[in-house]
């Protein structure tokens, strides 16, 4: 077993995503990834055989929405989530 933290950022050109995007982060919970969000990324902390097949299915319908264009995602191999600074 891998865990993994994911940060996922997703951006568009037009001005009317917010609902999209929220749509995305509502999926990722339905299916019971544990999904934390922030103003710049939304961030999954999980086993990677459980995050990565329900990522490709829900982030490739996102990105077939009008207007989705572009999507970073960042995978560090760990759980990441109980991370705090120290400096």
């Amino acid at each position: 077993m891998m865990n993994i933290s994911l940060g996922l950022t997703l951006f568009s050109l037009q001005d009317d995503f917010g609902e999209q995007i929220i749509n995305l982060i509502r999926k990722l919970r339905i299916v019971g990834l544990r999904v934390l969000g922030n103003p710049l990324n939304t961030e999954i902390y999980q086993e990677c055989d459980q995050v990565m097949p329900v990522l490709h299915t829900e982030v490739k319908a996102t990105l077939e929405l009008k207007g989705m264009e572009l999507l970073y995602r960042k995978i560090v191999k760990s759980d990441q989530s109980d991370y705090e600074p120290h400096f």
